[in-house]
């Protein structure tokens, strides 16, 4: 009988064992893939500070570009910042899901957050796109009233072609966003369905 005590004790010892182990393991699993998480979250801001940065830039520049060098009228200028504007904006308002540090806030909120910036970020096209297309459209009417010959205008087709690489590199960029988005989601997803 004082064998079967002492190998009972033994085994007791050694299930703590293991369990402090697997709890170690679990939280070591928890930072790496909190990490990972803060990693992408701050990929996403650094590319919404350069955006912002560029906001701020474009309404100088548009002056300089469409009023001075190009001959377009005020009230288009004046659009133009209020493109720029809106869309920094937008991109401050959503860039504020991602400051929020991800090793300390529960799963829950982090998992919220992200969601609500992805929703806010594939809402953004609704506004977004309606934009840019009011944008080039004036763009082109301004464009054509300097110069009447609007097949053999350069600024014309430049506007063209410049508004085709625009939308292929913003739509890519979006859809990197949302994919980054749903990145962290689904980690945060399998972190918690375990």
């Amino acid at each position: 009988m004082n064998n079967n005590e002492f190998e009972l004790e033994d085994m007791r010892q050694q299930l703590n064992t293991l369990k402090k182990k697997l709890d170690q393991q679990e939280i070591v699993n928890d930072r790496i893939i909190r990490h990972s998480m803060e990693k992408t979250a701050n990929k996403i801001n650094r590319r919404y500070y350069f955006i912002m940065a560029v906001c701020v830039l474009m309404i100088p520049y548009s002056y300089w570009a469409f009023v001075i060098l190009s001959g377009f009228s005020i009230p288009f200028w004046i659009f133009t910042c209020i493109v720029m504007l809106v869309c920094l904006g937008g991109t401050y308002y959503n860039s504020r899901n991602l400051d929020l540090d991800m090793m300390t806030n529960s799963l829950v909120d982090v998992r919220r957050h992200m969601a609500r910036a992805k929703k806010f970020d594939a809402n953004w096209l609704f506004i977004g796109i309606p934009l840019i297309i009011v944008f080039l459209g004036w763009f082109m009417y301004e464009s054509y009233q300097l110069h009447p010959g609007a097949l053999t205008n350069g600024l014309f087709w430049g506007g063209c072609i410049g508004g085709v690489i625009g939308a292929i590199c913003g739509f890519s960029l979006h859809f990197k966003t949302q994919r980054q988005y749903q990145e962290i989601i689904d980690q945060i997803e399998d972190v918690t369905s375990e």
